[in-house]
């Protein structure tokens, strides 16, 4: 199982952050995904699958993860399967689970060292960014939280535009 330290929160000027990153980015390039994830209900943690669907080449992912819904930096476990035939399995899972809901967005990913920096335009909802902080094996959840605070302020995120929980859960309520 792998671990990250996220953060995720409501996004007033995505062009600003664009540029904000860039200066950060190990790479200049931004990959760009139209991404249709479907969540599935299960007992616990997020369980969902992930469609690019602006790039058919790419396999689906089935993701599993557990993380506290709190604002700021949280640990997240996560396990990731890459898939072939997303549809029969988008059928198999939805019979035998049901499916939560689902969600659209379009995704701009940037990495800025260890972190994956994502802005995300979110079908119903609007713009969002997370910080995903990749933990290595010999690296504590306390050293993740440390770089993803340390990157709020470079990034000029405020702590009261951070979101607890998942897109789902938002379009839920």
């Amino acid at each position: 199982m792998k671990l990250n330290v996220e953060i995720k929160a409501r996004l007033q000027d995505p062009d600003r952050l664009r540029a904000l990153a860039k200066k950060l980015a190990d790479e200049q390039e931004m990959d760009v995904m139209k991404q249709v994830d479907t969540f599935f209900n299960c007992k616990e943690g997020r369980l969902k699958l992930r469609e690019i669907v602006n790039r058919p080449s790419r396999p689906s992912k089935l993701i599993a993860y557990i993380r506290l819904d709190q604002d700021g930096p949280k640990q997240s476990k996560y396990s990731i399967t890459e898939v072939d035939d997303p549809e029969s399995l988008k059928e198999t899972l939805g019979m035998a689970c049901g499916v939560r809901g689902v969600v659209k967005k379009t995704r701009t990913l940037m990495m800025i060292g260890q972190t994956r920096l994502h802005i995300d335009e979110v079908e119903g909802l609007g713009n969002f960014m997370e910080l995903e902080v990749v933990l290595e094996e010999h690296q504590t959840q306390e050293e993740g939280q440390d770089i993803a605070q340390d990157l709020m302020k470079q990034l000029s995120i405020d702590q009261s535009d951070l979101i607890s929980g998942a897109y789902m859960d938002l379009l839920e309520s």
